[in-house]
């Protein structure tokens, strides 16, 4: 599989804050979905990623030319006064790829107005704008900070049609980071998850959503468990509930008792917020 982008022991101090060493590779025809609590390092890792912070390793895109990069910055954009056709006349003078056709139909298919100024346009608007800006250029490898925030449920689920359908290039990739999990259980190929600036796990989603389990007991039961089988747990006083790696290997070995499927939701809660035998 072509790769797009790879990195290789990326770190970034901030004070007490740490991101990394983080390595990785990023193949073509993929989306690779980053999550994580606030504070984790996401925005860290993409800024790095981009270069607006400096950071120490390896960071090699597989293309000379900055205009194969699309990106969408959380609360980042043109200034407000612009309008849609402004930024039309801007970006077709910086980027040779400039596709005029084709930002002018995504403002008709998103019912985005040419002529209103940013500062009129609701939140979800903006989005879509910042979306239709980067996908305008022809990148290859789109970098997303929260790209589908304060959209409703129908124009989220278009932008996530437009995604797929950007990926089915193989020589395009799109490192999308959100809260929004469960888009991610429906588009991502690959799950990068960070906690307190550390990769705490780098998997398939398929692996993911169809291994990974929650297996839930009383406390005889728990007594019984197995360490090695307990990846994170919480206790309430109906129980435990226990994060476990190999949901049908748990299922065969502790048959009495009841293990559910996952949610990245429940990944991240249960990560981050669960304890450690």
């Amino acid at each position: 599989m072509k790769k797009i982008l790879e990195v290789k022991k990326l770190k970034k101090s901030y004070g007490d804050f740490v991101l990394g060493p983080v390595d990785g590779s990023f193949p073509g025809g993929v989306i690779v979905g980053l999550i994580g609590e606030n504070g984790a390092g996401k925005t860290t890792f993409i800024k790095s990623l981009l270069k607006i912070l400096q950071a120490e390793g390896e960071i090699q895109f597989f293309s000379n030319k900055k205009e194969d990069i699309g990106v969408v910055l959380d609360n980042s954009f043109f200034p407000e006064i612009l309008t849609a056709e402004d930024i039309h006349k801007i970006m077709k003078n910086i980027y040779k790829n400039w596709d005029s056709s084709l930002f002018f139909s995504y403002l008709e298919k998103f019912s985005l107005p040419k002529n209103k100024a940013i500062k009129n346009l609701s939140k979800g608007m903006r989005k879509k704008l910042e979306i239709v800006t980067a996908l305008s250029h022809h990148p290859k490898f789109l970098i997303l900070d929260e790209p589908t925030s304060g959209l409703d449920p129908v124009v989220r689920k278009e932008v996530l049609d437009l995604f797929l359908d950007f990926i089915q290039d193989e020589d395009h990739t799109i490192l999308l980071s959100t809260h929004i999990t469960s888009d991610l259980e429906h588009i991502a190929d690959y799950i990068l998850f960070l906690d307190k600036g550390k990769v705490v796990l780098e998997e398939t989603r398929d692996v993911i959503m169809d291994t990974y389990g929650i297996l839930k007991c009383g406390k005889d039961e728990f007594s019984k468990i197995s360490k090695e089988d307990v990846w994170r747990y919480s206790e309430s006083r109906y129980g435990y509930e226990i994060l476990v790696k190999d949901r049908d290997k748990i299922k065969k070995k502790y048959p009495n008792m009841i293990v559910d499927k996952i949610t990245l939701e429940d990944l991240m809660v249960f990560v981050v917020k669960g304890r450690i035998l």
